[in-house]
């Protein structure tokens, strides 16, 4: 029987003024209940409408006929038919502008909940069926992927399960990308990332941490080793900064190293080995998903205020709507339509205050958003003890400055020849953000999967 609520199944949440004193997740997930009742709002369109929003097209009316039958399990199989990571995706996609967007439910009230829904069935599927080794036949040919974040780990599954000897190298110490080091826990728990890892080790993918592919070893290098194609899933992990004056004060921060810090290396634990400054009043400049990420991990971090600084209105903030409301009920000071000049500091060298203008929106940019212009008259001075850079990242160009033969951007981004992440190089690929600058998880997956079809075309075609 379809349930006629106009509103989505509501997911209980910590509350606010316990949640910002820990780190552990806000949102707590559905009860079988909870999830079944949500998922009898779905109509199951025969045109399925949601399944052309999702970059990696699951069957979404499949997968919610699954859960409504109670068959959890099966659902879990529908999801995994096209995605790895269905537990991260369910937590951290903005569904809101993808699936949901096209559900016919939100033409006259909420879309169906297509993303707790996933996640419900992705949690329910690790806490009820235990994880084996995958016997894949292999055809022993060996393939490389650069980088273990969500293209790099989509790639290399839909590699694996073809039957391709596949070794994934990761800079840092611990894999997952940006899942590990750039998402708060809160938000996306790190077990959630490991357990994903571990389904790919069981089915035979190789990890080798530790190890920079353009400074340790060298692509031709790789394929002087065996490899016949390389994946290039390497984010975009250097970030950006106003340059205004005052930036290199002790308190400022990029975001990318704050959350790193935080994420990786658990800054927030006094026994960690790269503590971080505990402030009072803090400043992110930025008003994005990693924006609102610093703001609200520097609440939990102890700090009394906590300034968002945008130059656009509420309206335009590109945030997704559940972030920006657990951080209005955290107490996040949105100061809208502002942008910082520049960083003042003590005689000592720390941040002091920062001093703002006034932003007035004009005609649309490219982007379809109001273009903001400066207001040279005006001038707010806020007191805050660190300023977290929250404006952007763009890839580290160690790949390209090491390989000129492969084409990029002036802002260090790969060209690929079409939408299969073919490169300039030779049985080169590449997808994510390294490609697009930062983007979303489910783009970078979908990317991982266009290149994994086209590595298999080509080499299944080449060694035939």
């Amino acid at each position: 029987m379809i349930n006629l609520s106009k509103v989505k199944e509501l997911m209980p949440v910590q509350e606010p003024l316990f949640r910002i004193t820990n780190f552990d997740e806000v949102s707590l997930g559905y009860t079988l209940e909870q999830a079944q009742n949500e998922a009898k709002r779905c109509l199951d369109c025969k045109h399925k409408p949601c399944v052309n929003g999702c970059p990696v097209g699951i069957d979404i009316p499949r997968f919610i006929t699954k859960i409504i039958e109670g068959n959890i399990e099966e659902a879990y199989q529908v999801i995994s038919e096209s995605s790895l990571l269905p537990s991260v995706c369910g937590r951290v996609c903005p569904q809101e502008t993808q699936c949901e967007a096209l559900c016919v439910r939100a033409n006259k009230g909420e879309a169906v909940a297509i993303g707790n829904l996933e996640r419900f069935v992705a949690d329910y599927h690790y806490k009820n069926t235990p994880t084996s080794k995958i016997d894949i036949k292999s055809n022993q040919i060996k393939i490389a992927v650069i980088g273990s974040g969500p293209a790099g780990l989509t790639a290399a599954n839909d590699l694996s399960k073809l039957g391709y000897l596949v070794d994934i190298y990761e800079a840092l110490h611990t894999p997952g990308g940006v899942l590990t080091y750039g998402i708060p826990a809160f938000r996306l728990p790190k077990d959630i990332v490991l357990r994903e890892v571990e389904m790919l080790k069981n089915q035979g993918v190789n990890i080798i941490t530790n190890t920079i592919i353009g400074q340790t070893i060298y692509l031709d290098e790789l394929f002087e080793m065996g490899y016949q194609a390389i994946f290039l899933g390497t984010g975009a992990g250097l970030p950006k900064f106003l340059g205004i004056p005052g930036e290199m004060l002790n308190g400022v921060y990029s975001a990318n190293e704050f959350l790193t810090r935080i994420n990786l290396m658990k800054a927030y634990e006094k026994t960690s080995q790269t503590p971080i400054q505990i402030a009072n009043r803090v400043a992110v400049i930025g008003g994005g998903n990693v924006a609102l990420d610093a703001a609200r991990a520097a609440k939990r971090l102890g700090a009394k205020e906590v300034y968002i600084i945008y130059r656009r209105s509420m309206k335009e903030l590109p945030a997704r709507l559940e972030e920006v409301h657990h951080a209005v009920e955290e107490g996040i000071i949105f100061k809208m339509q502002m942008n910082a000049k520049e960083i003042y500091g003590n005689e000592f060298g720390f941040v002091q205050k920062v001093r703002c203008v006034d932003m007035i929106l004009g005609e649309k940019d490219e982007s379809g958003r109001a273009k903001p212009i400066e207001d040279p008259n005006s001038s707010h001075i806020i007191e805050v003890d660190s300023v977290i850079m929250a404006i952007g990242t763009t890839p580290n160009p160690l790949i390209i400055q090491a390989n000129p033969d492969i084409e990029s951007t002036r802002q260090g981004c790969i060209i690929t020849l079409d939408d299969t992440g073919k490169t300039s190089k030779d049985m080169v690929y590449a997808g994510g953000d390294v490609v697009t600058g930062s983007a979303t998880v489910i783009l970078a997956m979908g990317a991982g999967k266009k290149a994994a079809t086209a590595i298999d075309m080509k080499l299944g075609s080449k060694n035939s």
